[in-house]
């Protein structure tokens, strides 16, 4: 509304002024504020005696068919008159008022602005239009003049941020030349140029999977591969460590690095050929070796991944797990491709937010898994993985059309009573099943899965429990209010890595995890029952196991993660699950 008012103040164009004078009878006082804003930026028209910054207070003149101006109902004088003749182009403009004009255009449709003439070409030269391109397509927050950020030096910010382990006499060989930049430069040799490969992947590391996120950081352009807390922490927040980083040094040019290793940052190179897919390689592969030769990098990495000793971790089976791990892992430090995920759109229907969660996985450790809603249906998939079920796999399925109402704190002890519920859904639903396959058609089936599929999942879960009938119809919703909280207690015998989870939950369901053998063999889905306790918190009880894994929400903030539409999304799972069948 802004622009237009002031485009409507100096050009021609009848129809901006209808819309204008249209703006005027329908908002009222919102048409002065917008007059006042104009003439703060263009300034009070001067005439004669001030007769023309009158008749331009009383309201605007309109255009006649021929172009020409016609007089207003205050009188002012049209273009014969005395007063100053109002701009006819762009070109007339005054440079301040197109440097805001430009400042609101793509970054990527100014080139073909600057091929319009010399006027546009040197006011397209100017600094505050590409800082604020800079700042409003790429999030860009560092002022390239001003590096000084909450008292902190740009030496200190730096290598605490992006490469704790330089000493502070190292730093000069490693900032950038920041007296010789300019925001044109860093938009058309660094951002621009490696604009798509911003927001999550997925490293294809075998089983294991993992997150990057590649964001633009200050004058870097980053790739942080997000940690999971040291097991079983599970409430703390994600670690992150630097791959890779792009930026410009004494040159004019972008310069990528990597940053794996224990040497500091060398020569590295990124390749984006298809689409939603790039791969880094490093150029200096000497540079992740380490003086005491492997038995030291084992201890090193042992440290940061698991935040303890070999000799500390007294289970067998996992030391050869961490062990496995490593030798793998170890294999991609040359070379990595990415491929795009997004995170899951929240739509309407949803129960609880959407999004990223850590969860514990027994000897395994803590795995990061991304769940996201589908009609009646709660699915968690790994983005992170281990040798038994790897990465990209759905690991929980829930159906939310079926509700476990739990017993009194007494029963829930007992591991007997909750299978036997949980089990006999299990058995309604193969039931179920069988009969399906055996009398309805293939057709007929698809039909009816798509539409529960997708029906709302607040209005089964409010309506208690609804099974998928033959109209898959959900009936009439007697409460909105959110349901109250329940006690809840583990049952003994069940295993958890977390001993401090909540003691209250708000709702009970029917699911099933994905266990399998190592290598991915022989995978099934075995009964389960997924508890939520809050927003930002679910648990599963696997009873086949008899273990209990306890999820957190990510709570950081990811730009350029979030999936255009759910048709999009949902083509991104199914990607993933090929990724590693």
């Amino acid at each position: 509304m802004a622009v237009c008012a002031r485009l409507c103040g100096v050009g021609q164009s009848r129809r901006c002024r209808r819309r204008q004078r249209h703006n005027q009878q329908d908002q009222g006082s919102d048409s002065d504020m917008e007059e006042e804003e104009e003439e703060q930026i263009v300034g009070p028209t001067q005439g004669d005696g001030g007769a023309a910054g009158a008749a331009a207070a009383a309201g605007p003149s309109v255009a006649r068919e021929d172009g020409s101006c016609h007089v207003n109902r205050a009188g002012a004088l049209d273009r014969g008159g005395t007063g100053p003749p109002r701009p006819q182009s762009l070109a007339d403009l005054p440079p301040e008022l197109l440097v805001e004009i430009f400042s609101l255009l793509p970054g990527t449709a100014l080139p073909s602005v600057a091929l319009v003439g010399k006027k546009f070409r040197q006011i397209l030269n100017t600094e505050t239009i590409w800082r604020r391109r800079c700042m409003a397509e790429f999030d860009m927050k560092e002022d390239l003049r001003r590096m000084e950020v909450g008292g902190v030096s740009s030496r200190d910010l730096y290598v605490k941020r992006v490469n704790p382990r330089v000493k502070s006499g190292r730093f000069k060989k490693l900032l950038p030349d920041y007296e010789h930049m300019d925001y044109k430069d860093v938009y058309k040799r660094l951002l621009h140029p490696f604009r798509h490969i911003l927001g999550l992947w997925q490293p294809d590391i075998g089983p294991y999977g993992g997150l990057l996120n590649v964001v633009v950081d200050g004058l870097f352009i980053i790739g942080w591969m997000y940690l999971p807390p040291h097991d079983p922490r599970v409430e703390d927040p994600m670690r992150r460590r630097p791959l890779f980083r792009i930026h410009m040094l004494e040159s004019n040019e972008a310069t990528v690095e990597c940053m794996y290793g224990h040497k500091g940052p060398h020569k590295g190179d990124i390749q984006t050929g298809k689409k939603d897919e790039f791969s880094t390689k490093c150029n200096q592969t000497d540079h992740h070796r380490m003086p005491g030769g492997r038995q030291e990098e084992f201890r090193t990495w042992l440290e940061e991944e698991w935040g303890r000793t070999l000799e500390e971790i007294f289970h067998e089976h996992m030391q050869e797990l961490i062990l496995m791990k490593f030798i793998y892992t170890s294999q991609y430090d040359n070379c990595l491709t990415y491929r795009r995920i997004y995170l899951p759109p929240l739509m309407p229907s949803d129960l609880f937010h959407p999004g990223l969660f850590k969860g514990t996985y027994g000897s395994h450790g803590l795995e990061i898994v991304m769940l996201s809603f589908h009609g009646i249906y709660l699915r968690a998939t790994k983005l992170t993985g281990d040798p038994n079920v790897p990465a990209g796999q759905l690991t929980l399925d829930v159906d939310l059309s079926r509700p476990v109402v739990l017993p009194d704190l007494e029963h829930q002890r007992n591991i007997e009573e909750l299978s036997r519920l949980v089990l006999g859904v299990h058995a309604e639903v193969q039931r179920e099943e069988q009969e399906q396959a055996k009398d309805a058609p293939a057709a007929g089936r698809g039909a009816a899965e798509g539409a529960c599929g997708n029906a709302s999942a607040a209005d089964w879960v409010e309506e208690g429990r609804v099974a998928c009938s033959d109209s898959c119809q959900p009936g009439p919703s007697t409460s909105t209010s959110p349901p109250e909280a329940q006690p809840f207690v583990l049952p003994l015998g069940v295993m958890a890595r977390n001993e401090v989870y909540p003691r209250t939950c708000r709702k009970c369901f029917y699911g099933t995890g994905l266990i399998a053998g190592h290598g991915f063999t022989s995978p099934e889905r075995t009964p389960g029952l997924f508890v939520l306790f809050d927003e930002d918190h679910f648990g599963f009880i696997w009873l086949e196991l008899k273990s209990f894994s306890l999820y957190s929400r990510l709570t950081d903030q990811l730009a350029h993660a979030h999936a255009p539409n759910m048709e999009r999304f949902e083509a991104m799972l199914f990607n993933m699950q090929s990724w590693t069948s």
